[in-house]
């Protein structure tokens, strides 16, 4: 009867432990692991199948797991910087309790691993986004003119702009994409809104993180958004921006720039039902002022 109680209790406080999976998200990294000789899995396929079980197991017994993205190349890096074996599962082990806290995570809730695999490496590219943005305008410095920092210059600018857009937007369900070009790759953020404007704070500071780093920076950028709303086509507008201004898109202009967003494989946009056309006016204050350096 101890035996059984004591069984009981060790079950019910594994329920209570919260554990972190490293999941590698594509062939390719799972083909760089297979070189140490401690990973045992010879096929992706199969490394999915048992990873999903793991997971399901989890959730059954009640357990709280949190999925982490699983890089070779940093694991390597982390190995070197640590002095730790990398062909050992300790060293994995130790790996992955550190991108918990500082890497990609999400949290496991049932869904498909394809699913969970692709949200990774969105979360994953947002991070990136977000901090190499947040760099740029914490370095850049004062205004040679006026002093000012062009870094929370431009924040304020680009906050000021989008309570513009979306107060102006109407209501509706928004999908709105911002483009800023940058090296090596362009920062693309994307932002959904339903009907009562209720937006994620996270997607919201990264989109305006990114609008900030193109108006500082004077780098080549736009925004794009298509509204939904019931018994009507989809409206898609849009602005490129111009100095810390937004200068309205003709609708063949934001044609154009909405098929470039189906091109570069944003699955989540569609071409039916759609009406491209100007967007609203911003007034006075969409327009370039000059005044973040």
């Amino acid at each position: 009867m101890a035996d059984t109680k004591q069984h009981s209790r060790r079950r019910a406080l594994r329920r209570e432990i919260a554990g972190t999976i490293g999941l590698l998200t594509d062939e390719q990294d799972f083909s760089a692991m297979r070189r140490y000789r401690t990973f045992v899995f010879d096929e992706y396929e199969p490394y999915l199948q048992q990873m999903e079980a793991l997971l399901r197991s989890r959730v059954a017994e009640g357990s709280h797991t949190t999925v982490a993205l699983f890089d070779p190349e940093e694991y390597a890096e982390f190995c070197a910087d640590t002095g730790l074996a990398p062909d050992a599962p300790a060293s994995r082990s130790r790996f992955t309790a550190e991108v918990a806290v500082t890497g990609t995570t999400i949290p496991y809730e049932g869904q498909p691993l394809a699913e969970l695999a692709r949200d990774l490496i969105d979360e994953a590219v947002r991070q990136v986004t977000q901090e190499y943005a947040a760099e740029f305008l914490s370095h850049i410095g004062p205004c040679a003119t006026c002093g000012r920092d062009i870094g929370r210059a431009a924040l304020a600018r680009a906050s000021e702009l989008l309570l513009c857009i979306f107060s102006a937007a109407g209501p509706g369900d928004h999908h709105l994409v911002c483009r800023v070009a940058a090296v090596p790759e362009t920062l693309v953020v994307r932002l959904r809104t339903d009907g009562d404007l209720q937006l994620d704070e996270a997607e919201a500071l990264e989109l305006t993180t990114v609008l900030a780093f193109g108006i500082a920076a004077h780098n080549a950028g736009g925004l794009v958004i298509r509204t939904s709303a019931p018994d009507t086509s989809d409206r898609v507008y849009g602005w490129r921006l111009r100095g810390d201004g937004l200068q309205p898109l003709t609708a063949a202009e934001a044609f154009d720039a909405y098929r470039a967003h189906i091109e570069a494989g944003d699955t989540s946009v569609t071409e039916t039902n759609v009406d491209y056309c100007e967007p609203p006016d911003l007034g006075e204050v969409g327009r370039s002022g000059g005044h973040t350096h």
